[in-house]
């Protein structure tokens, strides 16, 4: 049996998202800038995810700009906001915790002359909205705080944030890495005061390479990628129709039956965190139950590297993360297991177990039993 818990590198695509594709690559195959019948068919898939996008959000269709996914998104925003507004004031704000598409864009404006604030986090990995408020000042130009942490599920608390920027600074703008919230959760940027959401749609169980940015009417933005002019100028290149089509298929598909299929994942990962702590010498990370995000559950072991269990687990068909696999090509202490102040004896020890739609409690069962097996067998050969 096949047991697959890395969904928050990325998910299995819907049947619907593939079939959707398939006809837009096999059949519908047009430029959407071309002028005749076969471009205008490419573009209706390319406006009717807009719709698909905007009615997830409650936002405007024109307010949906197409990426190639989180990372591109996540650098628009703060990239494009920067050169914007760089006049305006050369201070941005963010978290210890965030991905590195948004913290590795944040050195890089360091080093060309802005200055960024890195605001710590308490034990769970949330950020106190009355720190960001405090660190905003007349020469803000963005704040950017992610919506669930992709290592410890932690919910930061967004909808707070938002209308405490916009009454400290109204002309400040506040971007959000949504890519692991959203679909987990209803998010509504104009009730929270949020004005560029990025989002990744094979996080949603949509194909891989695309994405898309939410950039509320009137915030002006530089563009990174120039070429012909598509998508009012702002991420010009011919649009991945087939991508944008299975996008937009993905995102009315994961909010279908949202409420019933959020309370199967809480289950499930109730009963995993539960099991785990059962464990001997494991600990769980991050917030309890409701508290944190449903599809995500970050445990360490004592006395085991998380690639030695990572592999133990492989080979009974058991598919985990050692940590985020965007930054896996690059072993290092986890920022976010660093910020937490988790011990050294866990950091080296860490997996992410996260969950999908179609995990059962059958599996985490199964994953649980599995540990119980290894982790003694695997103790035993540690290195004192």
């Amino acid at each position: 049996m096949e047991i697959y818990l890395d969904n928050s590198a990325t998910t299995r695509t819907f049947p619907v998202v593939r079939e959707i594709m398939m006809q837009a690559m096999a059949e519908d195959f047009g430029n959407p800038s071309s002028l005749h019948r076969k471009g205008v068919e490419a573009e209706r898939y390319v406006r009717q995810a807009q719709e698909q996008a905007a009615r997830s959000l409650k936002v405007d269709p024109k307010e949906i700009l197409f990426t190639s996914g989180g990372t591109e998104s996540n650098n628009l925003a703060i990239l494009g906001t920067a050169l914007a507004a760089g006049r305006q004031g050369k201070h941005l704000v963010t978290t210890a915790v965030e991905h590195p598409s948004v913290s590795e864009t944040m050195r890089y404006l360091e080093e060309q002359g802005f200055s960024v604030t890195w605001l710590p986090v308490d034990s769970q990995g949330r950020v106190a909205p009355e720190a960001v408020e405090e660190a905003v000042t007349p020469e803000t130009i963005l704040v950017s705080v992610m919506a669930v942490n992709n290592e410890i599920g932690t919910r930061e608390p967004v909808e707070e944030i938002g209308p405490r920027i916009k009454a400290k600074n109204p002309r400040c703008l506040f971007h959000v890495d949504a890519v692991q919230g959203f679909g987990k959760y209803r998010l509504r940027p104009r009730a929270a005061r949020i004005d560029l959401l990025s989002v990744s749609a094979h996080k949603i169980h949509g194909p891989k390479g695309i994405g898309f940015l939410y950039v509320r009417d009137g915030v002006r933005l530089h563009p990174i990628v120039f070429g012909g002019g598509q998508q009012h100028g702002l991420r010009s290149g011919t649009e991945n129709v087939p991508g944008i089509a299975g996008l937009g298929a993905a995102v009315e598909e994961v909010y279908r039956d949202y409420e019933a299929r959020t309370d199967h994942l809480y289950v499930c990962k109730a009963r995993l965190a539960e099991g785990l702590r059962k464990l001997p010498d494991v600990r769980v990370n991050g917030p309890e139950g409701r508290e944190g995000a449903p599809h995500i559950v970050s445990a360490s072991f004592a006395g085991i590297r998380s690639e030695v269990l990572l592999h133990a687990l492989e080979e009974k068909g058991i598919y985990v993360s050692a940590g985020s696999a965007c930054s896996s090509h690059h072993p290092g202490v986890s920022s976010t297991l660093a910020a937490i102040g988790l011990d050294k004896k866990w950091l080296e020890g860490t997996l992410r177990f996260s969950m999908s739609l179609d995990t059962t409690e059958e599996e985490v069962d199964a994953v649980l039993a599995a540990l119980a097996e290894l982790l003694p067998f695997l103790r035993r050969f540690t290195r004192r």
